[in-house]
């Protein structure tokens, strides 16, 4: 197996480097989502104070991606990504106290901890791809589009798994025991991650200034507000609301909710890798694809808003849909990113777009906490189709051109 791994071109190797450093990363990262919503609810915490335990992870994510991608310029994404890794151990070690020292000010300083350590990993693992796709490719942007979709979509699916595992890990050997047995598996990628990525990839030539950050771009500043509406649609029904309503409204047990958003991330994943074929059910200009996949969200969005709650089996089925349908816009954006970017300072853009993208988590985490005390998951899921609309309003400004990389 090792000796037909040294045998694929470097650039190849690198990239499976990259995909499975941010594979380790995003099991932890999504274990530990889940076993802060479970173990805090389990604790008392109102669906608000829970959420606000993500409000540093969230804020953190939005200044991360804008210093993140110029560091990355700068010092190259291989630095960058090994120190998102570095401070995920830290976090993890923070939550390794005693049960009584882990207060809301201190979870809080973990999780923002965490947040700027995921967005590091994902702003270099995305970047790296542009810089490692074979240029003399006959279909670049065809190649571009796979690699840029095979990575976020396994990534997704890990997440998925990861909400899986915290849910067992919970019940198996509890809270600490779960953060020391991921703190121990990432220290050992961390170790193979030093010895084996490239030193200098992705570093720009010409070192950027810091005021290079904001995006000089038309088509990267649209597709980064149209991204920040796209997520916070996602994350306002699904980062609080969704699984406190099951746990608290319907009984359903901390394994059966983890492993409903397990399903639903590892599908979301699934179908990501998929979606340069299915994006070529629709032709033309990117904007008019952008604006097409989310319009057909949107409705979606406006069908579950109406259905009544206590119908579950429909909600879950629908939510599932909605996954389908989500998992299709993200890769896309995230193939035309990468696609839009500087070849150059590519994780300049990057960063930048992804700094939306955290806004729109951020936002939409706040937004789940506080519409589901006040009003409930409907308000929650109007607002979602709201903000898809949004998107879908947003991506009709991006340039007019035609973008090849629909076809094979």
């Amino acid at each position: 197996m090792l000796a037909r791994v040294r045998q694929l071109p470097f650039e190849v190797r690198q990239y499976l480097l990259i995909t499975g450093n941010y594979w380790a990363f995003t099991l932890t990262d999504g274990a530990l989502r889940m076993l802060v919503v479970l173990y805090f609810s389990q604790l008392g915490y109102s669906p608000l104070e829970v959420a606000m335990l993500f409000l540093f992870y969230e804020a953190f994510g939005v200044v991360t991606n804008l210093v993140g991608g110029w560091l990355g310029a700068r010092l190259g994404l291989n630095r960058t990504m090994n120190v998102g890794l570095g401070l995920q151990i830290v976090a993890l070690a923070m939550l390794l106290v005693p049960a009584g020292m882990l207060t809301v000010v201190w979870v809080m300083a973990a999780q923002a901890l965490s947040g700027i350590a995921k967005d590091l990993n994902k702003m270099s693992a995305k970047s790296a791809v542009k810089v490692l796709v074979p240029k003399e490719s006959a279909s670049a942007g065809s190649a571009l589009y796979r690699w840029v979709a095979m990575l976020t979509g396994s990534k997704n699916a890990l997440k998925g798994l990861g909400f899986f595992l915290g849910g067992l890990l919970l019940t198996l050997i509890g809270f600490q025991g779960a953060v020391l047995a991921m703190a121990l598996m990432l220290s050992g990628v961390l170790g193979l991650s030093l010895w084996r990525l490239r030193a200098d990839l992705g570093r720009q030539k010409a070192k950027p200034k810091f005021s290079e950050v904001f995006s000089k771009s038309r088509a990267v500043n649209v597709l980064s507000a149209a991204r920040l509406c796209l997520f916070a649609s996602r994350d306002v029904w699904f980062v609080v609301a969704l699984p406190v309503f099951l746990y608290d409204q319907h009984g359903w047990s901390q394994w059966t909710v983890g492993g409903l958003l397990a399903v639903w991330v590892i599908g979301y994943g699934g179908v990501q890798t998929q979606a340069p074929r299915l994006t070529r059910l629709m032709s033309g200009e990117a904007r008019v694809i952008t604006a097409g996949w989310a319009a057909a969200l949107a409705l979606l969005g406006v069908a579950l808003a109406l259905l009544p709650l206590t119908a579950v089996g429909w909600l879950v089925a629908g939510l599932l849909a909605f996954g389908v349908l989500f998992a299709i816009n993200s890769s896309w954006h995230s193939y035309l990113i990468v696609h839009y970017a500087r070849a150059d300072g590519v994780s300049m853009d990057v960063g930048f777009y992804y700094m939306a993208n955290a806004m729109g988590r951020l936002i939409g985490t706040l937004l789940s906490g506080w519409l589901y005390m006040a009003h409930g998951l409907s308000a929650c899921l109007w607002v979602a189709a709201a903000l898809v609309a949004a998107s879908a309003l947003m991506a009709l400004a991006l340039p007019r051109q035609a973008d090849t990389a629909v076809a094979d």
